[in-house]
């Protein structure tokens, strides 16, 4: 694998990437004691070749695991096994840098029909009309 495929014509080196085995926490008995199976990923925006776009995009984007300076952060530990967790932190950044890709369709104002309006009123009313014989009881 020479590199991390973004898009048809978007291709990350693997050399921009640095991975990390770390032990994974959490429950896994004497293995999680042992192993360096989990992944901790870091991926510098700025210093990378992507197109300034996707840079520009990535960002303006808020997401917890980008920080200040303008580093990917991603932990992975869900799999047993350092390959798929491996497998499983790259498949996260590439969807966190093909989130940005996609440009929210434009929304157009409409307005409500009259039946649906005539028919919130209506709900409205009777609602009204079931509190109002909550009350305290007169005799």
């Amino acid at each position: 694998m020479s590199g991390l495929e973004i898009s048809s014509n978007v291709t990350l080196p693997l050399e921009e990437i640095e991975i990390q085995a770390i032990r994974a926490q959490g429950a896994g008995g004497q293995n999680v004691n042992k192993v360096s199976s989990a992944i901790h990923l870091r991926f510098d925006i700025g210093a990378s070749s992507l197109p300034d776009f996707y840079k520009q995009r990535l960002a303006q984007k808020r997401d917890s695991r980008i920080t200040g300076d303008g580093v990917i952060v991603i932990k992975a530990q869900r799999f047993r096994s350092q390959d798929r967790n491996r497998e499983d932190a790259l498949d996260r950044l590439r969807d966190i840098i093909r989130s940005v890709a996609v440009t929210a369709k434009k929304r157009r104002a409409t307005r409500p029909t009259r039946s649906s309006q005539k028919k919130r009123m209506d709900s409205k009313t009777k609602r009204g009309q079931l509190k109002s014989t909550r009350g305290k009881v007169d005799y």
